[in-house]
């Protein structure tokens, strides 16, 4: 029985490990196919000053603008960053299991970054406009630890569907009641830099030390 146990948690693992590849290639199929890039290269490919960047290159494009409220109430706009590295990212605050994995990931970034934290800014969108509710928003950030980190960013429907097929995700299958069940979603990280351009993607298996090290080499730039 333990040999079966083992054998099925093997599948699983490479099951896991091959959706997330699928997703990541998904996701940079998509951004290819919205036009070419700001600097001239395929999508994907790496760009000028990158080495030293981990996780999967971007071409530097320039990322899509947005307006959303935070888990304060207060209008914050992607534009409002310029002049710091961003991470934005998409869950949705009663998810079980990936998003809170990713925010606890994400505050020990910020721990990692120490005094650096402050000259970063971290994005988390919604994607469930149904259950992401302010109060929700606040709870969620303060129980990860991440309320003055990030801005954990809500809207309805109509305001979060056009960011999400800007950024490539699949967050269509959001139910009208999505507050009392799973929301399946796409799960990656885009990395900005202090101009607003996307340089790096990650998937949600990221190791916090990656992260770190990213937004450290983009401070330098």
């Amino acid at each position: 029985m333990r040999w079966l146990n083992w054998r099925l948690a093997s599948r699983l693992s490479v099951l896991t490990m091959a959706l997330l590849v699928v997703l990541v290639v998904a996701v940079l199929n998509l951004r290819a196919g919205q036009g070419g890039s700001a600097n001239g290269q395929p999508a994907g490919q790496p760009t000028a000053g990158s080495p030293g960047l981990q996780g999967t290159l971007l071409d530097g494009r320039p990322a899509p603008g947005f307006q959303l409220t935070d888990q304060f109430g207060r209008s914050v706009s992607l534009a409002d960053f310029k002049g710091k590295p961003v991470v934005i990212t998409f869950l949705y605050t009663h998810c079980p299991t990936v998003c809170p994995v990713t925010a606890e990931k994400l505050h020990t970034v910020m721990q990692q970054l120490g005094s650096d934290a402050q000259r970063v800014a971290v994005l988390a969108v919604s994607v469930d406009p149904v259950g992401d509710t302010q109060a929700a928003a606040l709870a969620f950030s303060n129980t990860h630890k991440m309320t003055s980190y990030w801005h954990f960013l809500i809207g309805s429907r109509s305001a979060l569907s056009p960011i999400w097929r800007a950024y490539s995700i699949d967050a269509e299958a959001a139910t009208a009641n999505s507050s009392s069940g799973s929301v399946s979603h796409t799960a990656v990280l885009y990395v900005l830099d202090k101009q607003g351009r996307e340089r790096v993607l990650l998937s949600d298996d990221f190791i916090p030390s990656q992260l770190t090290s990213d937004l450290q080499t983009l401070l330098k730039e």
